[in-house]
């Protein structure tokens, strides 16, 4: 059951479902028929509103779109729940974008406490904290866990805590690289564990250690929680949480580059600004998620 518009609901599905033939399923329809509701929707609006690739993706016209009808179908959930308490109505999938390492430290807690609860399940949208953002304004999420303390236009902002970042390797790569101290001379030939081109974590703290411009052997490694092991095991250096060090460190598989060193990365969690319960229980869970395991904003 849907008090959606049929064809904002077919937009929806197809961008959720990344095509016209799993929206179809989705929505127990025809795939011609998902594509009709498409094509009057864009021509009612004047405007083509998604890129027939594979997997689909809104155009800006469909981003501007999709901003607006994430929060529709939260309500739309809301209200049905409250008029039909008794009707067996299908989950809806809540999306929000994390960042990784955010997601293998305290975020998991959150969605469990709120799953058992209040029943909802996730679609959970990952990247880095500095990019997180960007799902939220193209209207992929309705929320998201980012380092941006600016709230974008229409959304509510909220400081989560501190996430500090310590610089870890392997004892016999610290002695190898680093006896002398961490240098840029030092910096500028050890190997360094990045988690993609978009994370420039380790960039910062390079600069903030040597105020120059380095090149290092680098690795590219997508997984928070095998930084850790990658390093134990001697393939380079990289900046970690200090939760998910802290096993490691206890256990001297891996040392600090530099104690008196470290990176502190605010978190805020930001989300469309409407009056919605889910999104207040959401807030509140993320916050007392955080508060356990960040350090006080």
């Amino acid at each position: 059951m849907s008090l959606l518009h049929p064809q904002l609901a077919a937009f929806s599905a197809v961008l959720e479902e990344g095509s016209f033939e799993a929206a179809a399923r989705r929505l127990s329809l025809t795939q011609s028929a998902i594509s009709q509701r498409i094509k009057a929707l864009e021509d009612r609006l004047g405007q083509v509103l998604i890129v027939r690739q594979s997997p689909c993706h809104p155009t800006p016209a469909g981003e501007q779109l999709l901003r607006r009808v994430r929060p529709m179908q939260t309500l739309e959930a809301e209200v049905l729940a409250d008029f039909l308490p008794d009707a067996d109505l299908p989950h809806r999938n809540v999306c929000v974008a994390v960042n990784d390492d955010s997601l293998e430290t305290w975020f998991l807690p959150a969605l469990a406490a709120l799953h058992n609860a209040h029943g909802y399940t996730f679609d959970l949208r990952v990247g880095d904290q500095d990019h997180t953002l960007d799902l939220l304004r193209d209207g992929s999420a309705l929320g998201a866990v980012t380092a941006d303390a600016k709230a974008l236009q229409g959304c509510n902002v909220y400081p989560l805590g501190t996430m500090r970042y310590v610089a870890i390797a392997a004892p016999a790569f610290s002695a190898r690289y680093f006896g002398a101290g961490v240098r840029a001379a030092s910096l500028a030939t050890a190997p360094m564990i990045v988690f993609n081109r978009k994370d420039r974590l380790q960039a910062r703290y390079l600069r903030n250690v040597t105020r120059a411009v380095l090149t290092p052997p680098v690795h590219y490694l997508p997984t928070s929680t095998g930084f850790v092991d990658a390093a134990a095991l001697g393939l380079g250096w990289c900046l970690v949480p200090e939760s998910l060090a802290a096993p490691a460190l206890q256990r001297q598989r891996v040392v600090e580059l530099d104690p008196t060193r470290w990176i502190d990365v605010p978190l805020y969690w930001q989300h469309a600004a409407i009056r919605s319960t889910t999104l207040q229980r959401i807030t509140t869970a993320l916050r007392e998620a955080a508060g356990k395991v960040l350090r006080d904003p």
